[in-house]
């Protein structure tokens, strides 16, 4: 047990709000960094794909902390971990707001989602040692905050959208930039709150669980086996659709961030209530309920193109989601006490490396494999070779490299009989940021908007498939409970 971690004298309250708003740094995080993602392909110029590399470092880097150091949970003491995480999220943050290429935008959010990574890490066991006896149900309680931080995230994130048109001095900055720093205010105030307190021990050091038995129990035991494998599905039906909310509908003209802000609204507010939900329905049940509505919710998303049918797409899709990764921790912790924080860090690591190293870059070269069949082939060689004329005199070596590109893109073309892919998209991007004629920059985006938008929203289809087999896995884990005698009984059982 670390010196800093003292049962006896832990403020289980204050800890617990520290916790939540350490969770809200973390989807401060995740909202900003799902703001800015438009901003970033069209600033740096990248691909689909590229982006979703970044997202997804985003989330990856979680799964690298938890695996590294949730073990270490016992013998470090969640002090430890917490001030790791409060060091992560600033240097982090830094590192993303200097950003100037790829690399170092990966590496920035790489850095900000291993203290992600740190925080759950530290706060899922935390929470489950201060309240042993309703551990589904409070940490339900405690993840209202990652979808409320993402509220407050993208409210401000949308505020500063609406400022950058009227504020030369956040145009100088790089508007994308002050929402990064965002990040910084709920670090501050959680590392005030908690990076002095005393904490309670790890529910393993209390019991007693050596390390051995704890590895064994979350490596062996037949049932957190299948968790882990459904958690790579219930992450990704979750997280990879959200990460890309944002980017695929404002390509569209739909303010994206505020549906995401939508979405995690619901969602903060149904996982409020979630103790009636969790009493009323075992959390198998929960869990098959949940997976059947996301599959509705996304493969409506694929089609949905209206405001109002996006906004009426987003609450299927936030009701289906809201509970599965809570629940999902809570009944490990439940059914296999004995993987302790180890098993809670697996899970959220499994989830996550999934989504951020397979998930989130599929979308991406799905999306640029669709958007690309939209490019209207006529007009996108029209554009090219008027942007050979009216961009000649343009100043910057931005302008130059559009042109440049958009030449040669007419080239290949010319060579192919098709227009290349990803340059042709990458050419668009790069002449709608390079500082030419609002008619031919406005052109380009009429072009590369609706097509990046069709992109993504059928990248949202080809995640429905998963769907049916959560269904599968939780149908079967229900009707086993209810042979035997229901969740309750069988978690006894297991427990003992």
């Amino acid at each position: 047990m670390a010196p800093s971690d003292d049962n006896s004298s832990a403020n289980a309250g204050r800890l617990f709000r520290g916790s939540c708003v350490a969770l809200i740094a973390t989807s401060v995080a995740f909202a900003t960094v799902g703001a800015v993602m438009l901003d970033l392909k069209n600033e740096f110029v990248l691909t689909n794909e590229q982006v979703g590399w970044i997202g997804g470092a985003a989330l990856w880097g979680f799964a690298l902390s938890q695996v590294v150091f949730a073990p270490l949970a016992d013998t470090l003491g969640f002090r430890t971990l917490l001030r790791t995480a409060f060091a992560a999220h600033l240097i982090g943050t830094i590192t993303l707001m200097l950003g100037g290429s790829f690399a170092y935008l990966f590496t920035g959010a790489l850095i900000i989602s291993m203290g992600n990574g740190l925080v759950e890490a530290a706060c899922n066991p935390l929470v489950a040692a201060l309240y042993p006896g309703d551990k589904t149900v409070k940490l339900n309680n405690f993840h209202v905050w990652f979808p409320g931080g993402i509220v407050l995230g993208g409210l401000a994130a949308y505020g500063l959208d609406q400022l950058a048109a009227s504020s030369a001095g956040l145009e100088v900055l790089g508007e994308w930039r002050v929402k990064i720093a965002l990040i910084v205010i709920p670090t501050l105030i959680y590392g005030h709150m908690l990076l002095r307190e005393k904490f309670p021990p790890t529910e393993g050091v209390q019991a007693g669980v050596s390390v051995g038995e704890m590895f064994r129990a979350a490596l062996t035991t037949p049932f957190m086996l299948l968790m882990l494998f459904a958690m790579t599905m219930t992450a990704s039906i979750e997280i990879g659709p959200t990460r890309w909310v944002p980017a695929v509908l404002e390509a569209g003209g739909i303010p994206g961030i505020l549906v995401l802000v939508w979405i995690n609204g619901l969602m903060a507010v149904l996982r409020h209530r979630a103790g009636t939900v969790v009493h009323r329905l075992s959390p198998p049940g929960l869990l098959l309920v949940s997976a059947a509505l996301s599959g509705v919710g996304l493969l409506a998303f694929s089609y949905a193109s209206g405001t109002a049918a996006v906004f009426l797409t987003a609450t299927v899709f936030a009701v289906g989601i809201c509970y599965i990764w809570p629940t999902m921790l809570g009944v490990v912790s439940e059914r296999v006490p004995k993987s302790g924080a180890l098993g809670l860090g697996l899970m959220g690591a499994v989830g996550m490396a999934t989504t951020g190293l397979v998930t989130a870059p599929q979308m991406g070269r799905v999306a640029d494999v669709y958007a690309h069949d939209q490019l209207p082939v006529a007009e996108v060689v029209a554009l090219f070779e008027r942007a050979d004329g009216e961009m000649a005199t343009v100043p910057g070596p931005d302008a130059s490299a559009a042109r440049a590109a958009a030449l040669e893109v007419v080239d290949e073309y010319r060579a192919a009989g098709a227009l290349p892919s990803p340059a042709t998209a990458n050419a668009l991007r790069q002449i709608i940021d390079s500082g030419a004629g609002e008619g031919l920059t406005g052109d380009a985006q009429a072009i590369l908007g609706p097509a990046d938008n069709f992109g993504g929203r059928i990248s949202f289809r080809y995640l429905v498939p998963l769907c049916a087999v959560l269904m599968v896995i939780f149908g079967v884990l229900q009707a086993r409970a209810r042979r035997e005698g229901g969740y309750r009984a069988r978690r006894i059982a297991e427990a003992a």
